[in-house]
C-alpha cells in the first residue's frame, strides 16, 4: 500500500531555512501508478520548489518495467551517439580523464563518455542497470543507493555528471557536497535538471510533464545550485536551456501533457503526435533565453 502523501503543518525550505506556503497538489499523471495527490511547497525566498512530505515508499513509484534491459552491448553502440552533445560539452571544460556518472540508467551517455577517451565509471543505484553496466557494457559500476558513501569510498574525478538526477534525490544538498569535494582541483561538474522557470510550467501549471510527481522531489531553480556551489568551492562556468537536450525536453512536454489527458491508446497517440507539432509551433518561447524545460549547468572546483 502506498504511503499517504497528505500533509498538516506547513515545512521550512530545505536550501535557506525560510517559510514555505502550498503551492500545489498534484499526481502521477505521468505514469498513473496510483490516484494519490502530493503536496508541493514553493519557498517565499528562494522559490525552491518540493514535494512534501516525500513519499516513505518512494521506490514504489519506480516500477519493474522503468529501465528496460537489453541482453548485449549493441543497444548502446546503437543509442549512444543520441549522447554526444553532452560529450561535447564537456570537451569544452575537459579534454580527458576520469568521469564519473552519477544516475546512469543503461549508460548511453557513459558509453559515448568511454568511445570519447574518458575512464568512466558510474554510480547507479537499479540493481539490474548495474549488472548490465558492469557484465554487458564493460562499465565499472557500483551499485548504491546511498550514494554519498559511495563517493566517499571512490578516489577523485576529473568529471562529474549528472543528467536528471539531483531533482529524485532527498537530500540534493548533502550529495552536491560530496561531489565537490570529490572532484579534482580544477574539475568540473556538469548537471541538468528540469527548469521550475520554464515558459512551459508557466503555462502548464501542476500538470506539466517534468513535474513528474511524485519521482521528481525538487523543482530546483539553477540560481541555487550556483549559490550552493559557491559554499562548496565551486564556480558556474556555463548554463543553458537551450541545448539538444533541452529542446527534446521541450517537445517531451508538449507530447506527454496531451496525452496525459486520456487513457485511450489511440487518442493518446493521437494527442501526443498533436503535441509535435504543437512544440514546433510555439517552440520560439520555449527557446527564450532561460524558458527552456530544461537547464545544463557546468561548475569547476576552484578551491577545495
Amino acid at each position: 500500500m502506498m504511503a499517504s502523501a497528505s500533509t498538516i503543518d506547513s515545512p521550512t525550505c530545505t536550501n535557506c531555512g525560510s517559510a514555505c506556503r502550498l503551492h500545489f497538489r498534484t499526481k502521477d499523471y505521468n505514469r498513473k501508478i496510483s490516484d494519490e495527490q502530493f503536496s508541493h511547497y514553493l519557498c517565499t525566498q528562494c522559490a525552491l520548489l518540493f514535494i512534501h512530505p516525500a513519499p516513505s515508499d518512494l521506490g514504489s513509484y519506480y516500477p519493474r518495467d522503468y529501465h528496460h534491459i537489453p541482453d548485449s552491448v549493441t543497444f548502446l553502440e546503437a543509442n549512444h551517439k543520441h549522447e554526444n552533445y553532452k560529450v561535447n560539452i564537456i570537451l569544452r571544460f575537459k579534454a580527458s580523464g576520469r568521469l564519473l556518472e552519477i544516475g546512469p540508467s543503461l549508460g548511453t551517455f557513459a558509453f559515448a563518455a568511454k568511445r570519447a577517451g574518458f575512464d568512466v565509471h558510474t554510480i547507479e543505484m537499479n540493481e539490474d542497470c548495474s549488472r548490465y553496466l558492469n557484465e554487458v557494457a564493460k562499465i565499472p559500476t557500483v551499485n548504491a543507493s546511498d550514494i554519498d558513501s559511495a563517493l566517499q569510498a571512490l578516489e577523485p574525478f576529473d568529471v562529474i555528471a549528472l543528467w536528471h538526477v539531483i531533482e529524485h534525490l532527498v537530500d540534493p544538498w548533502t550529495t552536491f557536497a560530496h561531489i565537490a569535494k570529490n572532484l579534482k582541483p580544477g574539475g568540473i561538474c556538469v548537471l541538468a535538471a528540469p527548469n521550475p522557470n520554464a515558459f512551459q510550467f508557466k503555462a502548464m501549471g501542476k500538470r506539466w510533464p517534468h513535474v513528474d510527481a511524485p519521482r521528481h522531489l525538487y523543482l530546483i531553480p539553477q540560481e541555487i545550485l550556483a549559490k550552493q556551489a559557491e559554499k562548496c568551492g565551486l564556480q558556474l562556468e556555463f548554463a543553458t536551456t537551450d541545448d539538444e537536450g533541452a529542446r527534446g525536453w521541450n517537445t517531451f512536454g508538449w507530447e506527454y501533457w496531451l496525452g496525459n489527458f486520456v487513457r485511450h491508446p489511440r487518442i493518446n497517440r493521437l494527442l501526443r503526435r498533436f503535441g509535435r507539432k504543437l512544440a514546433r509551433v510555439v517552440s520560439h518561447w520555449d527557446q527564450a533565453q532561460g524558458c527552456g524545460s530544461a537547464y545544463t549547468l557546468v561548475f569547476r572546483k576552484i578551491r577545495s
